[in-house]
């Protein structure tokens, strides 16, 4: 099986997403994750994606119809006959609704990349997806999807690492692990070429000595959309 074709990988790391990949196949996928970092990539787009569907939904008073349906199982011995809607209204309401549905899921699945040049999913030593990072010219919009806690004495510190060079600092994660990260012209070009991302636990404040002081939590490769 040829897993260099885009479409193939992205219908396997679908799969494994949403948790439909059969056991001996899951395990093979494993074994893709641990050498294809853009695999990881894709995975992580996936898991994000996913991940927003499992929100709370609001509270909805519950139609009449509902309530007569109900009434009439608790009292039987009332006859509750709700009134007939004509089937091309039926049918109008289905059409309506599936129609909300396919332009949620789209809107979910899509709309984050949107005027995003370049992506990245960090994930921890497991392959969890950790944080999820877009870079728009002049900054970058950072999102945590399982970030780990942080003492307050200490930071999380955003790097990017050139083939071959050192890490050069991006910035400090902000706190809450969500908001915006501004790019200098240099940050800005060596974003423009192939570079992995790295997040290291620092000193409040970031690293004193410019490059990494302790341990690196969560990496990913930098891909263009």
């Amino acid at each position: 099986m040829n897993y260099q074709t885009t479409a193939l990988r992205r219908a396997l790391a679908a799969d494994y997403a949403i948790g439909l990949m059969p056991a001996t196949a899951r395990r093979r996928f494993d074994a893709l994750l641990l050498e294809d970092p853009v695999l990881r990539v894709e995975l992580g787009h996936w898991q994000a994606a996913l991940a927003s569907l499992t929100g709370t939904l609001p509270e909805r008073p519950v139609p009449d119809h509902v309530w007569a349906g109900i009434k009439a199982r608790v009292e039987p011995q009332v006859l509750h006959m709700p009134a007939k809607k004509p089937f091309w209204m039926s049918f109008r309401v289905l059409a309506a609704a599936c129609a909300v549905v396919v332009a949620v899921l789209v809107g979910v699945l899509y709309q984050r990349d949107i005027g995003a040049e370049y992506n990245a999913t960090l994930v921890a030593a497991n392959q969890q997806p950790a944080l999820q990072v877009q870079a728009f010219g002049d900054h970058l919009q950072v999102e945590p999807l399982t970030l780990a806690a942080v003492e307050p004495t200490r930071a999380l510190e955003l790097w990017a690492i050139a083939a071959g060079g050192k890490p050069v600092s991006l910035g400090l994660v902000p706190s809450s692990g969500k908001g915006r990260i501004q790019l200098s012209q240099e940050q800005q070009a060596l974003l423009a070429g192939p570079v992995t991302l790295a997040v290291s636990l620092e000193p409040q404040g970031g690293s004193p000595t410019g490059q990494p002081t302790g341990p690196v939590l969560y990496q990913g490769a930098l891909a263009s959309r």
